[in-house]
């Protein structure tokens, strides 16, 4: 058995930026700029380079032209040069595939290490970045849905109990779960920056990218988009929303850009950043869970998400979920269907062990 013991996690800042393969270049670009208004740092006949109007590094995301629409890498900047190697070292300590390139892999990326982690998905730690305007004064480029940061990723995995260790041993802390009456969790939202999630691990099958959030600075942003959407005849973009999260509290809009790859509007959620910030269970049967007000969700939310690629460009193969537990109504996401207790049984919020304990409904 490979001793893990002295590889130290790499001290992680946040969520930085995904690299995206699209199959039409210019209708994604169509759709991310001229649309979502995101700006264009770089771009080339097989690559454009894209950032949320507060941004200072090149780019939160990456759009490639391939062949087949997948995720090609979810990266997180670390505190210091040091920690890409703590990285490499961590993974490496897990037998897990790295490759690093001090050149970087992508534009305006230095030094790097890529990984095919111990759960299938693609994952990238770097420190060196070219800075850009950070456009946050730039108020004559604002749209009514301005974009202004990159907020999460979230992930689609078969085991989210054994994703929670792993992802702890990385340095993620756990803001809320689902979890049922035998603390079996379905789902867990993990942080980094002081905000509820870089990113989540959500019951699936897996490894897949569920979908990437940039984060607006009010939900008059989100209405906004909508508006768009609708004046455009773009309207079928949007999959599910706008509403209210419980998980998280924040305001939120699903769309899903021309190769299916999900892409969340996300509002006013709340900060987490001190070292007793109590965690929140989420009981799985509490509808309000995934929608504050009750409204049920689009089957593809469920069924649909993008496939990942390993380091080599190749998909990664798909793991089924096989939990026993409560497996008919289980059909993924966030772990239930919409489902209801008795009433009665349970009422919400209580405290348990310092921590939120939400119960079965309000």
């Amino acid at each position: 058995m490979t001793d893990t013991s002295a590889a130290i996690a790499p001290d992680i800042l946040r969520c930085a930026y995904m690299e995206i393969v699209v199959t039409d270049l210019q209708r994604s670009r169509e759709f991310y700029v001229d649309v979502l208004g995101l700006v264009v740092t770089e771009e080339t006949e097989t690559e454009i380079y894209l950032r949320s109007l507060e941004e200072f590094i090149h780019h939160n995301i990456v759009l490639r032209q391939g062949p087949e629409a997948a995720v090609a890498v979810f990266s997180y900047r670390v505190r210091t040069p040091e920690d890409v190697d703590r990285a490499e070292a961590f993974y490496q300590a897990r037998g897990c595939r790295t490759e690093r390139r001090k050149d970087g892999f992508v534009k305006g990326i230095g030094d790097s290490v890529r990984v095919e982690d111990p759960l299938g998905f693609p994952y990238e730690f770097f420190y060196e970045v070219e800075h850009v305007e950070r456009l946050a004064w730039r108020y004559d480029l604002y749209t009514p849905g301005a974009l202004v940061r990159l907020d999460h990723f979230n992930q689609v995995t078969p085991d989210v109990p054994s994703a929670c260790t792993y992802m702890e041993e990385l340095g993620f802390r756990i803001t809320e779960d689902i979890q049922d009456d035998e603390g079996t969790i379905y789902a867990a939202w993990m942080r980094r920056k002081p905000t509820v999630h870089d990113t989540a691990m959500t019951g699936g099958d897996g490894p897949r990218m569920h979908h990437i959030a940039f984060a607006t600075h009010e939900k008059h942003n989100i209405l906004a988009i909508c508006d768009k959407l609708g004046a455009l005849r773009l309207s079928d973009h949007i999959e599910r929303g706008p509403g209210r999260h419980g998980v998280s509290n924040a305001f939120y809009l699903y769309l899903r850009d021309p190769d299916g790859h999900r892409i969340e509007i996300y509002t006013q959620d709340y900060y987490t950043g001190d070292p007793d910030n109590p965690a929140v269970h989420w009981d799985v049967h509490d509808n309000q869970r995934r929608d504050w007000w009750g409204t049920p969700v689009v089957p593809s939310w469920y069924t649909d998400a993008s496939r990942v690629l390993d380091l080599d460009g190749n998909l990664v193969p798909l793991t089924q979920r096989t939990d026993a537990s409560e497996m008919e109504e289980t059909i993924g996401a966030d772990g239930f269907s919409y489902t209801r207790r008795e009433e009665g049984e349970a009422s919400m919020p209580t405290w348990k062990q310092g921590e939120y304990k939400l119960g079965h409904q309000m």
